[in-house]
């Protein structure tokens, strides 16, 4: 027994070091996301959809000049778990866009305002346009970054673990990248490049995106950059997981059937074999 429980130690202590070397190999400089508590944290938790509102109107009137969205539909705005914009209001924003569509009957393509059904679409005709404009850097689609960055996507059962070892990732760490960017130290500068201590490596292509009152917030809350950047990773925290809400209450749902039914085969257990001498 106590062989076993060594070996389930080493092989635990083995996959620690396992998620802990990126981070040293990075040479510890690298600063660690402040910690945030955001809503839709833990087994219960949910988006707050004034907050996923807000986050919106940063993406679409800051984040947006330069990143695309492709696995957002528009519809998606106005459903349930989301945002929860009325139809109304979906349809409006998405009028504000022009896809291209096509063939007409000349066998041309064009361009119209955009549908519920459309995708977000990307600021750049393709790839290239898009490195053209940002001194050879691409612009990631943001649909994922949430998910991408490590931390928030890990069930809420081991994320307070993985935080202990890698730090904190998800929408903390795209809060942090997006507000923290700072003066590089020493007086260092490269070229076309950004100094951001939560960033790997610490030099970033893409400029301060948030400067402080970009956004005026229909609700009065206060357009900090600091705010700013809290409500659109929380936006893009909901576009990583859009059916997080669901998912949960269906998880709960299951767990609470498990229960019962564990309790009622336990009874029918104890009712069977309650006299039968043993």
């Amino acid at each position: 027994m106590m062989k076993k429980i060594l070996k389930m130690l080493a092989t635990a202590a083995l996959g620690l070091g396992l998620l802990a070397g990126p981070a040293m190999a990075s040479g510890g400089a690298q600063k660690n996301a402040p910690d945030h508590d955001y809503s839709f944290e833990g087994p219960f938790g949910t988006f707050d959809r004034a907050q996923l509102q807000r986050g919106w109107e940063v993406f679409r009137q800051v984040c947006s000049s330069c990143h695309s969205l492709k696995y957002l539909r528009f519809r998606n705005l106005a459903e349930p778990g989301g945002p929860e914009f009325t139809i109304e209001q979906a349809k409006a924003f998405a009028a504000e866009y022009e896809v291209q569509d096509g063939p007409n009957d000349e066998g041309e393509m064009f361009t119209r305002p955009a549908r519920l059904s459309d995708a977000f679409p990307s600021p750049y005709p393709n790839e290239q346009a898009a490195k053209a404009a940002n001194n050879g850097a691409l612009p990631p689609d943001l649909s994922l970054i949430v998910k991408a960055r490590e931390g928030w996507y890990y069930p809420w059962y081991i994320s307070p673990f993985i935080k202990l070892v890698k730090g904190n990732g998800g929408a903390e760490y795209v809060r942090a990248l997006i507000s923290g960017y700072e003066e590089p130290p020493h007086g260092e500068e490269k070229e076309g490049l950004n100094y951001n201590p939560y960033f790997p490596g610490h030099w970033i292509a893409m400029p301060p995106p948030l400067a402080g009152e970009d956004v005026e917030y229909l609700d009065g809350t206060p357009n900090t950059v600091e705010q700013e950047a809290t409500d659109v990773a929380a936006f893009l925290a909901w576009v990583s997981m859009p059916k997080m809400e669901e998912r949960k209450k269906i998880g709960f749902m299951a767990l609470l059937y498990l229960l019962v039914f564990a309790l009622l085969m336990f009874m029918v257990k104890h009712a069977i074999w309650s006299n039968v001498k043993h």
